[in-house]
């Protein structure tokens, strides 16, 4: 299931610049995202979101950064596309052996 990107890259990233510059003007974090959400045409909580994955990507808040979390979605897949493979050559293995025992068998 994919989710549809309503806000470019460019957008977000200006947001997240907004929210920056302008944190000292209020008096926490989420009062900062809650004034500026709606100027960015978003909701708060996807805000704060932007927030946070840019603070973690940035090495400034503790958590999987964006690169780390692609990169683990890709071993994710080549392991399972590993395993599926080893099961066809088990699968394969073990027709072929027991072939061969046929074969041994009527001879």
């Amino acid at each position: 299931m994919s989710k549809s990107n309503k806000f470019s890259p460019e957008t977000r990233e200006r947001a997240v610049r907004i929210v920056q510059e302008q944190r000292k003007e209020y008096p926490s974090l989420w009062a900062t995202v809650e004034s500026l959400a709606p100027k960015v045409g978003c909701t708060p909580h996807t805000l704060h979101e932007w927030v946070k994955k840019h603070e973690i990507d940035t090495g400034k808040r503790d958590g999987v950064t964006t690169e780390e979390r692609e990169r683990i979605k890709a071993l994710e897949r080549e392991n399972k596309e590993l395993r599926r493979a080893n099961e066809i050559l088990k699968l394969a293995s073990a027709f072929f052996a027991q072939a061969e025992l046929d074969r041994i068998k009527h001879k």
